[in-house]
């Protein structure tokens, strides 16, 4: 008998169907289109199991979808920008070029040992000129749309470095590469008009019916809808210029409890201080150390300076509120300046306890006492908006009422008296997508003394980035490299300086997939090709992106069929969403003399100890794989010691592919003895001849055509889980079945096709054990017989006296009293029942029999 040897297999397979074009995406009328596509990854250098789980079970889909007769697009790029290889470059030397393409070429290597169905004939990474050049032609098309501007904005700026950081690169106030404290710093940028499209962002995701409903809830609380009102307060003392400060508040039921109004250190009255004032100056930039996230005010010490100004509240102008000066106020949402309500804003009350100043409730709990002396606040008092409660100081004097009534009711009642007028606001701000950095897509503009800011000619496109740049000094290279930097402006022709700045990597991501429907055209799209192609109809990734990749793309899908490189239909560009769970593992360490931890890869660790020196380690409980913590899997390893298939098999079986999945080496072991143990079945069938056997024969292509409708609504309802647990309980059918060795090959050459998907090289191998036409990949996915799925006969269980006994299989549509007769003649109740007489006889049809003695 031959043996299961997936390092000869796979490979030969492989080749047979790089030789046929299998996976060569073709635009064909003829046939419906397929387009699966899973987040592409970051060229870090090596990919682990998390990779593969997420191209597997793409993998799955695409292959199920051409067997199923569709024209599939199944692509693969690189996301190769960003940060990493600058750093790479200042820590190790060398160019972030040759680090990028060197781990492309490291992790494509990893990759096509796993028999993914991609077309590799349309790969690119973002760092490729002909891809950004097609990018900073989509950027001018923009430009003169108006979906891109530029303006002074407020930045994290690290001044050791001397860039931009994202707020995501700010630690603890400090800069994540050079520890230095950052600044606030106001800066000239480039922005994206997102905001404008905010509410129509919003009100679409109702339509992604096939998206998970927690992605479609955090993008709704990322852009963030309120309704609100904005009025402006009157000032006392302001300096001249500044009668009005303009609010915006999103609980206008809460005015009667206003007790100051505190302005952001960016607001242009606290600008204006600061230029007169060297105590507001000092105070303010104190306050521009902490960072631009809603996440680092919040959690910053919360600040304030009483400016002296006063402001008039609008229903009583004998009532005058401090104006301050707060570190927690963003200037770039609302108007940069509120009213704090310490009764019921956590924020506000921790502000008015800290510089003394009132704390008068608005309402208090619906089952307070009328006629009750209100009691001091311990702490502020914010129940949902849902929830009633009794306003002791609203617009319509005491009254039960829900927040939400009441803020409806004070909007009505300040528009009425000419004090503001409701507004819908959102949190989404205008996408700034200038980064201060070489490694990134150029900016196609110059900056001309004569002519201003003026957009490159496209005949001049790509903008390439230089090769001949340095990284000994901080700050970015552009700013210094006078030979690319000095240029001559395409308007008039005198001398001028090309924008230094890049583009943030989220664009390079938020087109991506429509290149892929023509990667070489020379426009960014080809219209035929993108409206064949689009949409994507299934996208998997990973909940971490489940918010601003997702967000910015379908704004950059709209900006694109805005500007004439999408259709219509592709503004909403990925079709279904899938974020699948992560792969875990165990973490091993070991301290070293310091007591600091020291990780270890799982392949030096056995039985607890390190393979080299015997060392105990001490055991994690898993988490999620980390090149830091070296909890990971490398695919090289699995594929080499059990193949690329019981890598698959694993993956898809394990859980779920919506939860994490634990990667275990016992787990890999098993899913490898049971390929090999389909191996031995298909070889010993093949040889088999078995004689037919009709009741035989009829049962097992009756568990056949089951086994077809099982896994088919398992691939198709994304539960792979599921489909392989089917197929394990159809092996195990087929080994056990007695039919004929024609009606054994016929559902093992179904075993092939249903395996192909998950476990192509195994599943070619059977094919072509049992004589199958050509590659199994190219055959036409198995149909159910629907007159086979019905039963025709029953199982019934026996119970005596309420406990099991036995049970019988009966044709489904026969009487009761012939089941009763079968029943009392089982031999396992003649057995129990000893001759004792029978009570009671109850027959349950379809389900259950009942004794009673």
């Amino acid at each position: 008998m031959s043996r299961y040897d997936p390092a000869a297999t796979e490979p030969k397979w492989q080749a047979a169907w790089e030789a046929e074009g299998v996976f060569v995406a073709r635009h064909d009328p003829a046939r419906p289109k397929y387009y699966v596509l899973e987040m592409f990854p970051y060229p870090s250098g090596r990919i682990h199991m998390g990779h593969v789980r997420n191209y597997t079970m793409g993998d799955v889909i695409a292959r199920y979808k051409a067997s199923c007769g569709f024209s599939v697009l199944h692509p693969m790029g690189w996301d190769a920008f960003g940060m990493p290889a600058e750093n790479a470059a200042m820590e190790r030397g060398g160019h972030p070029k040759d680090w990028t393409y060197g781990n492309i070429a490291d992790m494509r290597a990893q990759m096509k040992p796993l028999g993914l169905s991609i077309d590799w004939s349309r790969e690119f990474a973002t760092c490729d000129p002909e891809y950004y050049g097609q990018q900073q032609a989509m950027f001018l098309d923009m430009l003169q749309a108006g979906l891109v501007y530029r303006k002074s904005a407020m930045v994290n700026w690290d001044p050791v470095d001397m860039t931009v950081l994202a707020n995501e690169q700010v630690e603890d106030g400090r800069g994540w590469r050079s520890g230095a404290l950052v600044e606030r710093k106001e800066l000239t940028q480039w922005f994206f008009r997102i905001s404008d499209v905010a509410g129509e962002l919003l009100s679409a995701l109702d339509g992604l019916k096939n998206w998970p409903e927690k992605v479609r809830l955090m993008q709704a609380n990322w852009i963030g809808q309120s309704r609100g009102l904005q009025f402006a307060f009157s000032t006392v003392d302001a300096p001249d210029g500044f009668d009005r400060v303009e609010v915006y508040t999103t609980r206008p039921d809460t005015l009667m409890g206003a007790s100051f109004c505190a302005i952001s250190p960016d607001h242009p009255l606290a600008k204006h201080l600061e230029r007169h004032d060297p105590e507001i100056a000092e105070f303010v930039a104190d306050c521009r150390r902490i960072g631009t996230s809603e996440e680092a005010l919040e959690k910053a010490e919360k600040r304030g300076m009483d400016t002296g100004i006063r402001v008039r509240h609008p229903f009583d102008t004998a009532w005058e509120l401090p104006v301050y000066i707060a570190n927690f106020i963003l200037m770039d949402y609302g108007t940069g300046a509120i009213f704090g309500c310490p009764a019921h804003d956590a924020r506000d009350f921790e502000f008015a306890t800290k510089y003394g100043l009132p704390i008068n409730p608005v309402f208090l709990p619906a089952s307070s006492d009328p006629a009750g002396d209100e009691v001091p606040l311990a702490e502020a008092f914010v129940p949902p908006k849902t929830e009633p409660v009794r306003y002791v100081r609203g617009f319509a004097g005491a009254e039960i009422q829900t927040g939400e009534a009441a803020i409806a009711a004070a909007i009505d009642f300040c528009e009425a008296n000419g004090v503001g007028r409701g507004v819908t606001n959102y949190r989404l701000r205008d996408w700034g997508l200038s980064r201060q950095r070489y490694w990134g897509c150029p900016i196609p503009v110059v900056h001309c003394p004569a002519c201003g800011v003026v957009p490159e000619r496209k005949e001049n496109l790509p903008v390439r980035l230089p090769d001949d740049v340095s990284f000994d000094q901080p700050g970015n290279p552009l700013d210094r490299h006078p030979t690319w930097r000095d240029c001559a402006c395409p308007s008039c022709g005198g001398p001028a300086r090309r924008e230094t700045d890049t583009m943030d990597t989220f664009v390079d991501s938020s087109w991506y997939y429509a290149r892929f429907t023509a990667p070489r055209a020379p426009t960014p799209t080809d219209p035929a090709e993108a409206d064949y192609w689009m949409n994507v109809d299934q996208y998997i990734g990973g909940i971490e992106h489940a918010i601003l990749h997702l967000l910015y793309s379908r704004f950059f899908a709209r900006a694109m069929h805005a500007t004439g490189h999408l259709p219509a239909k592709a503004i909403e560009p990925f079709d279904a969403l899938f974020t699948q769970g992560m792969v875990t593992h165990e973490i091993y360490m070991t301290r070293d003399a310091g007591g600091r931890p020291v990780y270890h890869l799982p392949e030096d660790v056995e039985e607890g100890r390190l393979r080299a020196t015997g060392e105990a380690v001490e055991i994690i409980p898993s988490a999620k794989m980390s090149k830091s913590k070296k909890n990971v899997v490398d695919p090289v390893n699995i594929v080499r010691a059990f193949g690329a298939d019981t890598a698959r098999w694993f993956i898809l079986s394990d859980s779920p592919p919506e939860r994490d999945v634990e990667w275990t080496a016992s787990g890999a072991e098993a899913a490898y003895k049971f390929l090999g143990r389909l191996w031995r079945m298909a070889d010993e069938i093949a040889a088999s001849d078995t004689p037919d056997d009709p009741e035989e024969d009829r049962a097992l292509t009756r568990a056949t055509h089951r086994a077809i409708a099982d896994v088919t609504a398992g691939i198709e309802g994304f539960a792979f889980n599921t489909s392989v647990a089917k197929l394990y309980g159809f092996a195990n059918t087929l080994s056990k079945s007695r039919a004929g060795c024609a009606a054994r090959r016929e559902a093992m050459g179904v075993m092939a096709q249903l395996l192909s998907p998950m476990v192509p090289h195994l599943a070619e191998e059977i094919w072509h054990m049992l004589g199958g036409e050509g590659l199994v990949a190219q055959a036409r996915w198995p149909e159910a017989d629907a007159a086979m799925l019905v039963e025709d006969e029953v199982t019934l269980p026996i119970q005596i006296n309420g406990k099991r006994r036995g049970e019988i299989t009966v044709p489904k549509d026969m009487p009761p009293a012939e089941i009763e007769k079968l029943a009392l003649a089982n031999e396992d109740v003649v057995r129990f029942l000893a001759g004792q007489p029978v009570k009671k006889l109850i027959v349950v049809p379809g389900r259950i029999i009942n004794v009673v003695v």
